[in-house]
């Protein structure tokens, strides 16, 4: 933050913003928010992040390799560099940005006072973050500013089209100066660490009016444009010393200050793209000024290593560059956006509800899916793969909107499955050579991967109704080949290949919680469950698909399992695991890690136990670990080893992450836990413990984006207490997507149709969704007049009532598809 950062709170100091629900945007009304409040742009061709300072970064396919800005984690001031555009009042040398940083005026308050208390003149400033681009808007003194930010679809460039009004009664001179810091390494690390080697490869030119980076390594040259439309260039900087100034910070740069660049171009050391452009304005009128910048070079068509043709910089600014097309193409980003959105939108009692599924949280899972773990303002880019565990959950949440990208995703991740059926740790999916991967050792593979596969398949099967999926034969990441059916198969084959003395599979490297290490001769209770449920689903795959025998051999286990199960009950929860000595965790007769989230949770999801254990499980948990701003991964938190246990979560204090936190991806399986349970009123809380938006009012306390989700809070003996943490790139956004979606409303898809079996906090009268399923768009509205949670009585389709398909012992009501059609009313009685 810079020195003229804003001392003083907003009148009211828990809000930074609002939902705009019909514009698909969320409004940040004071942009001085308790952490940074991001972003995403573009695809996974060209994408960017950005904040609401403006700070952020791009990047050309990863954000590990193929870094376009340069980004300083964690530094301070924080949220920069970034794409930073200064504005000067050229009568007296004032000067400010159209984002409120870095400049960082004195903030306009609520009260609209033009000055501050020691008469500085203050800056109106605000942010709309809408679905892959965000405007900036600033009033200060006299000069207002319009910035949009985004990358047009399939398009490896990106706009800053900057509007600038003289709402003033006298005519103004206004000067324009761009400024990025550029990457001189497409490997992020590279460039920020291997100095003696980055610092030296850079060459940024002024070429006919464009900047022109080049960089050459031993593999391939990476090349880059700047441009500027709408304005004569009135002077240039590509060395960032020379534009920023000796000893100075992006607050105040030394072009900006004066008043003109300098015309450096930079051989090594910092290359920046500032553009500088002067606009005379009238009395009210408006220029707009249009940046852009992309991957290649202004005259000459490019190529990456990969053989991805770019056309020239210069061809695509004549088409590009006009205000008609910037409107165009940001018009463009929306469609697809509203497209995207609509397979499943819903209207409940619960406004935050709405603005979360509609937009927010659904955007958020699209987010999760494109980058997996790899780039955020807190993953920098060393996870440049997909994380096998972390992918194949991600597809959950997208298989209704998108079902061919994640049919594409879903080849791809089964194909980094070995021959013996555990899973690669991280699948790269630029370098990912089926067939020819190295086999991890045992110590390498963790025991949960491959166990996810039945989970997502199923669901993908069930969307789609493409059974033929089940046969269609892929290779596995080592060598051999299996159809997806049998795939599933040799992740459970595996499991059974590594169970311990009691039982329960082997922890290996790790078992979701990568910080409990139970190792080759300690046993995992969370992944016996996720084993249990994984043989469970087999067995209905194979029934319903008329594979006998392996829908008999899936029973079989089971059957066998129900002992094993039931040995690991401690008597009011089940046991986290037995570590290589045979002690347990998550026992009552333990002082610290007494008991465990995950497997409680699972026993309950995977319905593979007694019911009334699943509700003691689940009860406990409720009594032990829940709190107001989410349910604690384990309590008490540890301070001291156990036996045979690999507890990595020990560098963590007391009440942080693994060790005692809230972790929010395990949060969501509470609510589709209780939702299987039928009981409405405590999966709605649940659910409500941990929604973004319920802290919309609470800024200060949660500190994170009120939009979208984050990976963990700060637990209850915490200091730190209800901080959150890592938004954005988290498995939180596809579960608890589920959860509410198929768990609380409880529209979900089967292989023979749409259940419908709602669970309800007490006083909801009903709720409509409105779900696309295979191709068909469907009205569901569920009318409960008695306020049940549970329960349904009837089902008509465009006022004709239907049977529902006889399914003894589930709940709710199962439409079978051949009763659907598009455009079909379904109205749900509770009863």
């Amino acid at each position: 933050m810079s020195i003229h950062a804003s001392t003083t709170r907003p009148e009211d100091p828990m809000q930074y913003g609002h939902f705009d629900d019909a514009a698909r945007e969320y409004v940040i009304t004071r942009p001085d928010t308790p952490r940074s409040w991001s972003n995403y742009l573009g695809s996974r061709l060209y994408g960017g992040i950005i904040t609401q300072g403006a700070g952020g970064y791009s990047f050309y396919k990863s954000g590990g390799t193929g870094r376009v800005l340069r980004f300083r984690f964690n530094g301070v001031p924080q949220d920069e560099p970034g794409r930073f555009v200064y504005l000067r009042d050229d009568a007296d040398g004032d000067f400010w940005s159209a984002s409120w940083q870095p400049v960082g005026k004195p903030l306009k308050g609520r009260d609209g006072d033009d000055a501050d208390a020691a008469g500085n003149p203050t800056q109106a400033s605000s942010v709309r973050h809408g679905l892959g681009y965000s405007i900036f808007h600033s009033s200060y003194r006299g000069i207002d500013s319009e910035a949009t930010f985004f990358i047009p679809q399939g398009q490896a460039f990106e706009y800053w089209s900057v509007k600038v009004t003289n709402t003033t009664a006298k005519p103004r001179k206004v000067s324009l100066f761009s400024y990025a810091e550029l990457s001189n390494e497409w490997n992020y690390r590279q460039d920020l660490e291997n100095l003696q080697y980055s610092q030296y490869v850079v060459v940024c030119r002024m070429e006919d009016g464009m900047i022109h980076r080049t960089n050459s390594t031993r593999t391939h040259t990476s090349e880059l444009w700047f441009g500027m439309a709408g304005a004569d260039v009135a002077g240039f900087d590509t060395d960032r010393d020379a534009f920023l100034g000796s000893y100075r910070t992006q607050a105040a740069p030394l072009a900006v200050e004066r008043g003109h660049c300098s015309g450096s171009e930079a051989t090594g050391d910092n290359a920046c793209t500032s553009l500088q452009a002067t606009l005379e304005l009238a009395p009210g009128e408006t220029r707009q000024v249009i940046y852009m910048m992309g991957v290649g070079a202004p005259d000459a068509a490019w190529a990456d290593a990969d053989d991805v043709a770019v056309r020239p910089g210069r061809e695509i600014m004549a088409e590009y560059g006009t205000p008609e097309a910037v409107e165009r193409e940001l018009e463009a980003i929306r469609e697809e956006w509203r497209s995207f959105l609509a397979p499943l939108q819903v209207a409940t009692p619960d406004e935050q509800m709405n603005s979360m599924i509609n937009v927010w949280h659904a955007y958020q899972t699209h987010m999760t899916f494109n980058w997996s773990r790899g780039v955020s303002l807190i993953e920098a880019g060393d996870r440049d793969g997909l994380g096998y565990r972390d992918t194949v959950q991600d597809m959950l949440a997208v298989i209704h909107a998108i079902p061919d990208a994640v049919r594409e995703r879903l080849d791809m991740i089964l194909t980094g499955q070995t021959e013996e059926g555990g899973a690669m740790p991280l699948v790269k999916p630029l370098t990912h050579r089926p067939g020819s991967e190295k086999t991890p050792t045992l110590e390498q593979y963790r025991s949960d991967d491959p166990l996810w596969l039945p989970i997502t398949v199923a669901n993908f099967v069930y969307e789609t109704g493409d059974v033929a999926y089940l046969d269609t034969v892929l290779p596995y990441a080592d060598h051999g080949e299996a159809t997806v059916f049998e795939h599933l198969k040799q992740a459970i084959q595996f499991s059974l290949g590594h169970l311990g003395n009691n039982g329960l599979v082997q922890g290996l490297q790790a078992d979701w919680n990568d910080c409990l290490q139970f190792g080759t001769t300690g046993e995992s209770m969370f992944s016996t469950f996720l084993m249990a449920n994984g043989v469970r689903i087999i067995a209905e795959l194979a029934e319903q698909t008329g594979r006998e025998d392996d829908a008999a051999w899936a029973r079989g286990v089971l059957e066998d399992l129900e002992v094993v199960l039931e040995n690991a009950w401690d008597g009011g929860w089940y046991i986290r695991g037995i570590s290589s000595t045979g002690a347990k965790l998550g026992s009552e007769a333990l002082d610290e890690g007494k008991i465990y989230l995950e497997p409680n949770v699972w026993a309950a999801i995977s319905q593979t136990v007694p019911e009334a254990r699943a509700i003691g499980a689940m009860d406990s948990v409720y009594e032990r670990l829940s709190t107001e701003h989410g349910v604690a991964l384990c309590a008490p938190a540890h301070t001291k080893e156990v036996p045979g246990v690999g507890l990595s979560l020990l560098v963590f204090p007391v009440g942080h992450k693994e060790n005692g936190g809230i972790f929010c991806h395990a949060n969501s399986w509470t609510i589709v836990a209780e939702g299987i349970l039928g009981r409405g009123d405590r999966a709605y809380e649940y659910y409500r413990g941990f929604l973004p938006a319920k802290y919309n009012d609470q800024a200060e306390l949660h500190q994170v984006e009120p939009y979208v989700y984050c990976q963990f809070t700060h637990g209850p003996e915490s200091p730190r207490f209800g901080q959150a943490r890592n938004p954005w790139l988290t498995g939180t956004a596809s579960w608890s997507y589920v959860g509410v979606t198929q768990y609380i409303l409880g529209v979900r898809p089967e292989l023979s149709g749409l259940r419908i079996d709602p669970c309800l906090p007490e006083g909801w009268g009903g709720y409509q969704v409105t779900r696309r399923f295979r191709g068909m768009d469907l009205t569901i509205n569920v009318v409960n007049v008695d306020g049940l949670a549970t329960g349904v009585s009837s089902v008509t389709i465009d006022g004709v009532e239907v049977a529902s398909t006889e399914d003894e012992g589930k709940r709710g009501a199962l439409v079978p598809v051949e009763a659907l059609g598009d455009g079909a009313v379904l109205t749900v009685t509770m009863g």
